[in-house]
This record gives C-alpha cells, sequence and structure tokens, in this order.
C-alpha cells in the first residue's frame, strides 16, 4: 500500500510541476519526505542490483554509455536520465518509470550520483557495484580541497557488496581499490603509458605532467581495460591481451576514456550475474559484441553535443573544472570555429570560479571568443585577457548574448563552452531555434 500511495502521489506532484513548468526534482523531494523508504524497496527488488558512478567528471556520459550496452545485451535498465544526482534526483526518476505498483519494470539501475549527495543515497541503497571515475578539483565551496572528496568516494566503495571499478591513473582512487579488495572484487580502467599525459591525474596536472615512468610505475598491475590508442571518433582498447580497434560517435579525449571505464563496468556486471536457487545465472557477451555496442554510443546533452543552427553545426562543450577545461580545449580545435564562453556560478556550478586561472587558454588566442556570457562573464573575459586571447562581446544575458553570437557568426560552425546551468539556459533557447533532443 505504501508503494502505491507513494507512486501515485509522486505521479501525481510531476504533472503538476510540469504544468507550472518545475524542476524535474520536485516529486523526489516529495516522496523523499513523505516515505523514505521508497527509493530502498523499489530498487532491492532489481535482481542484478544497483550500479552506482561517481566521480569528478564524466559521470553523465560514462552512465550512459553503460546503460545503453547493457540495454544491447538484452537487459532492462532503470537510470536517473536528466543527469539530476541527488537523491531526490533518483527518487523522482523512480517515480517517473515506476507502474502504479511502485515497481521498476527493470533488471538493474545504473545511477549517476553527486559525490556529497551519494553519501545519503547508500544510508538507503547499498550499490552492488560502483565506478569511480577520478577525483579532481571541482567546485572547492561544496567539496574543499581534493582529500574530502576522495573520502566521499571512498565511503561510497566501502558501501559497495560486490565490486568496484577504479580508475588505476588517478592514485587516490588506485589506493581506494587496494583497501576494498579482500572484502569484494576490485577492477580498473587505465592507460597505456604514452597516453597518460594526454589524461593527467590532479596531482599530475598540478605537477605539469605525469612524472617519469620508473619501476614502480613499470609494475603497475594490468588494467581490466586499458586505453591503447585515440584518435578522430576511433580508438583501441585492450581486453584479455588482446586490442580492439573501433569507431565512436563520442566527442572529446576525455569521452575515449571514460569509454574503458564503462567496458570494465559492464564486463564485472556481466560476471557477476544474478543468484537464483542457489546457481549464477546471466547475459554473457563477448568483447566484440561489447564495443560493437559501445560504437552506437551517442554523447549526453551538453557532453560534446552536436546540434544543428542555421545549417551549421553547434557544438556544446559542458566545462567545470580545471582539467575537464583543458581536455575540452584539446579535444576541439579552435580552428574554423566561432566560439562562445558561457560562465554561470550558481549551486550546480560551484560559487567559486577561482579555477578558471588554472586553465591555459592560450589555444584560443589566434582565432579568439566572439562572445562571453554568463552571470562571471567579466571575470572569464579578464581571464582570457591575461592569456592574450581577444574577447569580441560580453553580455551577461545568455538569451541576448547567444542571439547576437549567432547574427554575428552566420554561415560559420559555432561551439560553446558553458558550465551546467548556463548550458541548459543555452539549450532551453536553442530549443525554439533547432531541434534539441530531450535529455536522454
Amino acid at each position: 500500500m505504501r508503494d502505491v500511495l507513494s507512486a501515485v502521489i509522486g505521479k501525481s506532484v510531476r504533472q503538476v510541476a510540469r504544468l507550472r513548468g518545475g524542476g524535474s526534482a520536485l516529486p523526489g523531494l516529495v516522496i523523499e519526505k513523505l516515505d523514505p523508504g521508497f527509493l530502498s524497496r523499489a530498487l532491492g527488488r532489481l535482481p542484478y542490483g544497483v550500479v552506482a558512478v561517481s566521480g569528478t567528471n564524466g559521470k553523465t556520459t560514462t552512465t550512459k554509455m553503460i546503460v545503453e550496452i547493457l540495454e544491447s545485451q538484452g537487459l532492462r535498465v532503470f537510470t536517473n536520465r536528466t543527469g539530476s544526482n541527488f537523491s531526490r534526483g533518483v527518487i523522482a526518476a523512480a517515480v517517473q518509470e515506476c507502474s502504479l505498483a511502485g515497481r521498476l519494470d527493470a533488471d538493474i539501475a545504473v545511477l549517476e550520483l553527486d559525490e556529497a549527495h551519494a553519501i545519503h543515497f547508500i544510508a538507503r541503497v547499498k550499490p552492488r557495484y560502483t565506478l569511480l571515475l577520478n577525483v579532481l578539483r571541482d567546485q572547492l565551496d561544496r567539496f574543499g580541497e581534493i582529500d574530502a572528496t576522495a573520502k566521499l568516494l571512498q565511503r561510497i566503495a566501502e558501501s559497495t557488496t560486490a565490486g568496484l571499478v577504479v580508475n588505476r591513473e588517478d592514485p587516490l582512487l588506485d589506493r581506494t581499490g587496494a583497501s576494498q579488495s579482500d572484502r569484494i572484487e576490485v577492477t580498473s580502467f587505465g592507460l597505456s603509458d604514452h597516453l597518460r599525459e594526454m589524461f593527467p591525474s590532479d596531482d599530475d596536472f598540478h605537477r605539469g605532467g605525469p612524472a617519469a615512468t620508473d619501476s614502480a610505475e613499470a609494475e603497475r598491475a594490468d588494467a581490466d581495460v586499458t586505453l591503447i590508442e585515440v584518435g578522430d571518433h576511433e580508438a583501441v582498447f585492450r581486453v584479455d591481451g588482446a586490442d580492439h580497434r573501433t569507431d565512436l560517435k563520442l566527442e572529446g579525449l576525455y569521452n575515449t576514456f571514460n569509454a574503458a571505464a564503462a567496458l570494465a563496468t559492464v564486463r564485472l556486471v556481466l560476471r557477476g550475474g544474478v543468484t537464483r536457487n542457489s546457481e549464477t545465472q546471466g547475459v554473457s557477451a563477448t568483447t566484440e559484441e561489447l564495443i560493437a555496442s559501445l560504437a552506437h554510443v551517442r554523447p549526453a546533452f551538453g557532453r560534446g553535443e552536436q546540434l544543428e543552427l542555421d545549417g551549421n553545426t553547434l557544438e556544446l562543450v559542458l566545462v567545470k573544472n580545471p582539467a575537464g577545461f583543458r581536455l575540452a580545449l584539446a579535444s576541439f580545435p579552435a580552428a574554423g570555429v566561432a566560439s562562445m564562453i558561457a560562465i554561470n556560478d550558481q549551486y550546480a556550478d560551484g560559487r567559486d570560479m577561482s579555477w578558471l586561472w588554472d586553465v591555459d587558454f592560450g589555444s584560443l588566442a589566434e582565432t579568439g571568443v566572439d562572445t562571453v556570457s554568463g552571470t562571471r562573464a567579466w571575470d572569464m573575459a579578464l581571464r582570457l585577457e591575461h592569456d592574450e586571447v581577444g574577447v569580441g562581446h560580453v553580455d551577461e544575458d545568455p538569451q541576448r548574448a547567444l542571439a547576437e553570437f549567432r547574427r554575428r557568426t552566420s554561415g560559420q560552425p559555432r561551439r560553446i563552452y558553458c558550465t551546467y546551468t548556463a548550458m541548459l539556459a543555452l539549450r532551453k533557447e536553442l530549443a525554439t531555434l533547432t531541434k534539441v533532443e530531450d535529455i536522454w
């Protein structure tokens, strides 16, 4: 009866919220107050359990990859498709997709979790599997220094009941994996030595690059999935000693490394299977089949998302910390593209924008930036001036800035680097001008 009441109330709140233009997480907030046990009951019935995905960068796209690969193998997957990664967002997604009896038509849940709010989630639901992507300095006003973020991720790992996947190239997460290896299965994803400079850890980023390989580095444990080569929309992954080359629809270097994380996680889930009548059962798939599914995954919204505007390409690139912005600039060449940067400092972006001074914007110096917008537009313009990057126009209002950017750059491909809330505002405005896919 509790499940029925919660489902009916949650769905009613969602309908009212949509009519009034409210947020997607509102039903979750209501149900979280009225029925704190709803989520644990709904997810506790799933035979494959819950996969938690957390870390500083790449959660949304990696979650999407895992979901689509598992679905390609015939599993029914519940996920928080809006990317709302607080507990209330997950509850809201469950309310939306459950039946009026409060049941999810799914075999497994794959959930993106905010590093801090995951602590509230694991108090109610223990993940069967967890993927930890990276630990980078991000939203210092929320998380404090990097050690605090690492401790939050450590707690998620400690609550995981069956298997953990960690980034072998991140020293903090590698240690987290080692601390859990006597309790649960721990596996990893990693990079070939010659690619490590392209994907710095936080230590590498502040040191200026990875340290030279020494005997300790040479003895690094083999990763379950290793990214060997990256190219233009293609990559080579090493799995079980064999190299597999594949095309990718993903955009950006960082999403290629995240693909290795997704593959490692899916392999762990499928190995674990489900236990019925004291026997382990589940789906079996070859590496070739998994990689073939990966090749069809498109970027999540704002993560190298490509739209068509006025007959030309418009790319939306989410940026939210120094390493992410650095990799975005490396992934998308500036030549031949008109660029705009939109920087907000709302709660979801992080209030402290001092991290902009840790990014080298020199790659934009030759082309300049046509437009800078957002609540911190002038801070961004000042930062670009220090790197001798020309700025054509500054307008704090994103709607007006987008309209003028569109007018001035007619006939050119365009790219917008934007923080999270700026991206949502721009996507909403762009939806009135061109086809913008619903948030997956």
